[in-house]
Parts: structure tokens; C-alpha cells; sequence
């Protein structure tokens, strides 16, 4: 009797919860039954349940193939530097922000930064172009040749590319994290920044005290969640904005990229899948250990 009533008394917010539950069971949940791909080779004649079972054949064309150590390389490597590099803009523009206290400099500053974030990799990977190309591109045209310097062909040469993808990835990245971190950083209590004020601290002494330490858990919390991705690549990033030039492909290729053009030229949805699979399961153990390190080091900041 008493569960009936409690039940009566939640109906609403059950019902409530219907459209999202349909949702998160239809999306996330029914799809899981794809997941036999990898494990298949696939045949349109036969469906996915009737194709025939491989075992885990699938996920060895990934470490077989003489770019596998490319593969990974370029996946891992350029995710780590990203993470870093966006932690340290964010956190830098978003204590700035803080730091100005004109109302219509501080909202001046939140549109400059959201801009890159607007800006989807379509219009990007032009912009790139408008300043690497080598016969009209900014670069060549406006700064190096007036310094008497011969233009570059920027896209058949590998070398520069890391750091071009860099640049583009924290152009595109850096604000909305920016913003995240802004936004914790103003719901810290005003009052400690006075008594620091009173005591003399300086602006650097305050932020090194105050805003960075109590700014530490919510770094954490997006790291970890970071970690996730990182055997994943942003796909717009390394193959819209390079035009997918073979001759960058030593620089540009990552797992996503790679899995996409074999699917492109062999038709092979097991192996995508099972790339996919791979992914989603080393993402899940990167996270479990990095927060089982946080959870050693500082307990009250690990995720669970």
C-alpha cells in the first residue's frame, strides 16, 4: 500500500521521464546488439545475424598493417598534447576573463573566445587552405614573400602539420572549455579573494592561492573525462582540414581516418566495427586507471 501510494505520489515525474528513458534505451542501448560486427564478417546477403562468426580476426588488420605503430602514434600522441595544451589556454583565458573587471570588456571577451568554437571544421578547413595554400595562401603571399622568402608547400609537406593541427585544434577547442572554467571560477566565494586583497596578496599571488587550487577538482573532472577520447581523433580535424592529402597522410593519419578510408575501399564493416570496439574499450580502461590514480593521490577528486 504503501509502495502504490509513493507511486502515485511520483507518477508525473515518471511520466516525465518516459521520452528520455525511450530515448537513452533506443540510442545507447538497443544499438549494443550491433556490436557482434566485430566479431563477423559481414554479408549483405546474410544480415548481421546471419553473417558468419571470425573470432577476432576483425581487430587484427590494426596492429598488422605496417602503419600500426603510425597508427597509434598520431592518435595518442596528438591527443596528449591537445589535452595539455587546451587545459593550459582554457584555465589562462578563463582567469583572465576573471581578472577584467569592466562588465562590457568581460562580455567583449566571452564572444572572442566562443567564436572559434562557433566555427565548424567545413569553414575551417577553407580558412587553413586561405593561409597555407601555396600558390594564393596568406602565409606565402603576405609574409613570406615580402620578407624574400620562397613560398612553401605546405600541403606536401608533413613536417609542419603537427603543428598546424595543433593551432587549429586550440583555436576550435580552447573557448568553450574557457568558458567552463570561467564559469566555476565565478562561483568561488568573493570573499577570499578580499581577505587575500586585505593581506596584500597581488593578482598573481591570488591566483596561484586561491583561483588555482579551488579550480583543481573541475580540471580534473574534464581530464578524466578527456582520457576517454583519447584513442579516438577528432575526424573533421585530420581529415577535413589537411583536404585529405596523401601527402600529409603521414602526419594526418590516426585509427578514425584510417578504419574510414579502408571501410571506403574494401567495404569491410567488421573491421570498422571492431575498430570502433577497440577504441571504446581502451577509452574505458585509459579511464578507469587514471582515475584509480587520482583516487590514490586525492580521493575527493576521482569521478568513482
Amino acid at each position: 500500500m504503501a509502495n502504490m501510494k509513493r507511486i502515485k505520489r511520483f507518477l508525473p515525474l515518471y511520466l516525465m521521464m518516459v521520452p528520455g528513458l525511450v530515448y537513452l534505451v533506443v540510442n545507447n542501448y538497443i544499438p549494443l546488439a550491433g556490436l557482434q560486427l566485430a566479431f563477423k564478417k559481414f554479408k549483405y546477403t546474410a544480415g548481421i545475424w546471419g553473417s558468419p562468426w571470425v573470432g577476432f580476426k576483425n581487430f587484427a588488420f590494426l596492429f598488422k598493417t605496417k602503419d600500426a605503430w603510425m597508427l597509434f602514434r598520431n592518435t595518442i600522441g596528438y591527443n596528449l598534447v591537445f589535452l595539455v595544451l587546451n587545459i593550459i589556454l582554457a584555465v589562462a583565458v578563463a582567469i583572465l576573463m576573471n581578472e577584467i573587471r569592466s562588465a562590457w570588456l568581460r562580455q567583449v571577451s566571452q564572444t572572442v573566445i566562443l567564436i572559434p568554437f562557433l566555427l565548424s571544421y567545413v569553414v575551417i578547413s577553407y580558412i587553413v587552405y586561405a593561409m597555407f595554400g601555396q600558390s594564393n595562401g596568406m602565409v606565402n603571399n603576405s609574409i613570406l614573400k615580402p620578407l624574400g622568402v620562397e613560398g612553401i608547400s605546405w600541403y606536401t609537406k608533413p613536417e609542419y602539420w603537427p603543428v598546424i593541427l595543433t593551432m587549429v585544434q586550440a583555436w576550435k577547442s580552447f573557448g568553450y572549455n574557457s568558458i567552463i572554467y570561467y564559469a566555476t571560477i565565478i562561483g568561488f566565494d568573493r570573499t577570499l579573494y578580499e581577505a587575500a586583497a586585505v593581506d596584500g596578496a597581488g593578482v598573481w599571488k591570488r591566483i596561484v592561492s586561491i583561483t588555482l587550487p579551488l579550480l583543481k577538482p573541475t580540471v580534473i573532472t574534464l581530464t578524466l573525462m578527456s582520457i576517454g577520447r583519447m584513442f579516438y581523433s577528432d575526424f573533421g580535424l585530420f581529415f577535413q582540414v589537411p583536404m585529405n592529402s596523401g601527402m600529409l597522410q603521414k602526419a594526418t593519419t590516426t585509427i578514425d581516418t584510417y578504419v574510414y578510408r579502408g571501410l571506403m575501399e574494401t567495404n569491410d564493416i567488421g573491421r570498422a566495427a571492431a575498430a570502433g570496439f577497440l577504441q571504446s574499450v581502451l577509452g574505458f580502461v585509459t579511464v578507469l586507471a587514471a582515475n584509480m590514480f587520482v583516487r590514490r593521490v586525492e580521493s575527493d577528486n576521482a569521478l568513482f
